[in-house]
């Protein structure tokens, strides 16, 4: 059994499913409001979390490599040195996320609203930025070759 906490350690929800990756998952497709959710170093490889709201949530650290974040809700959300090597995340909130050091090589950002997020030393590489172009340029974003 999985049991999915916030950062109050406060249990928000539990799966039988046997591996953090497909908890998450199960826990998205049910609708479960992962607002405030302690995701941090998880493995989420291939996970698909389309229009999973993980507002406040701590993804720092945490392997979304190929991840599916479509739609996704990550305002305010902790995602230091996460990895998203080529994550989808088109179309997602990303307003205030602290995106610091996390690997977006390859990752499709289009249309993703990325107001007051926190990408410096994020490396975007090869990033998708179709409609956010002008706001990372705003933003001074390094990108680290």
């Amino acid at each position: 059994m999985i049991e999915i906490c916030n950062r109050n350690h406060e249990v928000i929800y539990t799966s039988s499913a046997t591996t953090i990756c497909e908890a998450v998952e199960e826990a998205v497709e049910a609708g479960v409001d992962l607002t405030d959710a302690n995701l941090s170093g998880a493995y989420l490889s291939d996970a698909d979390l389309t229009d999973a709201d993980l507002t406040d949530a701590d993804l720092t650290s945490a392997n979304l490599t190929y991840a599916i974040l479509t739609g996704a809700n990550l305002t305010g959300a902790t995602l230091n040195n996460a990895n998203l090597f080529q994550a989808t995340l088109a179309y997602a909130n990303l307003t205030d996320a602290n995106l610091y050091r996390a690997t977006l090589y390859g990752a499709t950002l289009y249309g993703a609203t990325l107001y007051g997020a926190n990408l410096y030393k994020a490396n975007l590489t090869g990033a998708i930025v179709s409609d956010a172009a002008a706001l990372l340029a705003a933003l001074k974003i390094t990108v680290i070759p």
